[in-house]
């Protein structure tokens, strides 16, 4: 065990014997934890510092901005003309952007699109076993 465990299992135990962890909210019901069994092992706690810094990769970046201009053109009034006129500009344009990150005719995750990635993976994951 590393130090480092050792002493968080230390400080645990102190705030248990002292009751410090006590009718905290949430007690006694299951966690709700992230699905990551598909990341290797050694890259979760980096994909999970970057995941709740805000971080996404840039494909799904614009899949976000790309849902928040459908969303804005759908409450845009029919009056607003020039406003749905650059909605439908700025959809376009993201539009574009996303199919030139995947790449012309790709869709879905990279290791299903690129048999020298899945490869790859493939490998990684077998030599974890």
């Amino acid at each position: 065990m590393w130090l480092i465990d050792e002493l968080a299992e230390q400080r645990i135990a102190e705030a248990i014997e002292k009751g410090e962890l006590d009718n905290l909210p949430g007690q006694g019901r299951p966690l709700k934890l992230d699905d990551d069994s598909l990341v290797p092992e050694h890259l979760r706690v980096a994909f999970r510092v970057l995941r709740n810094a805000g971080y996404l990769p840039p494909h799904l970046q614009t899949l976000r901005e790309l849902e928040e201009a459908e969303d804005l053109l759908r409450c845009l009034p029919e009056s607003d003309g020039a406003g749905r006129s650059r909605a439908r500009r700025r959809l376009e344009l993201l539009r574009l952007r996303l199919q030139h990150e995947r790449g012309p005719g790709r869709q879905g995750p990279l290791w299903l699109q690129e048999p020298a990635y899945a490869e790859r993976v493939m490998r990684q994951l077998d030599d974890g076993d």
